[in-house]
């Protein structure tokens, strides 16, 4: 089963690929109502390369709603960027499923914006029914892509001397 997201973000195609790879970005996509923290000792990474990986927990005010182990890697189809979650739910409804894939892709537009694609596969016995649930959070994360982009290439006035 796919959840599959087409969108057009007003930001360059080089903030859209520094924010894919920005805990902090990640982390805004789900607040307020979902927090996302590091698992162990070692604080979350400033930003993501391709080949690293770190185990978050998921929690709605204090309750943990499961683990996910985030793998990064990163690859180009011309002039199309592609970041893939290689990594899998650890706990929690989410690690029942027996697949999970999710990779996003970022170019450019015409007019310097950039083309958003986003798909999240997923299979095993509960995939049924958490593709409704899973669906409608994605469906807030394009409202949220879509008001943070604009914030992600801000370069702030010049200071005048």
């Amino acid at each position: 089963m796919r959840i599959l997201q087409k969108l057009v973000l007003d930001c360059d195609v080089d903030a859209a690929w520094r924010a894919l790879h920005s805990p902090a970005v990640l982390a805004e996509l789900y607040g307020p109502l979902v927090r996302m923290r590091p698992l162990g000792a070692d604080p979350m990474p400033l930003e993501w390369s391709s080949g690293d990986d770190a185990a978050v927990a998921l929690q709605t005010g204090p309750l943990t709603i499961g683990t996910q182990l985030i793998a990064t890697v990163d690859r180009s189809k011309g002039d199309v960027r592609i970041l893939r979650d290689a990594g899998t739910p650890l706990t929690g409804p989410l690690a029942s499923l027996d697949v999970w894939d999710h990779q996003m892709a970022v170019s450019a537009t015409a007019d310097g914006r950039t083309l958003w694609r986003e798909r999240l596969t997923i299979g095993g016995g509960a995939a049924p029914l958490l593709w409704l649930p899973l669906w409608a959070i994605w469906q807030v994360r394009a409202v949220r892509l879509r008001r943070l982009a604009r914030t992600w290439a801000f370069d702030p006035p010049a200071a005048e001397a």
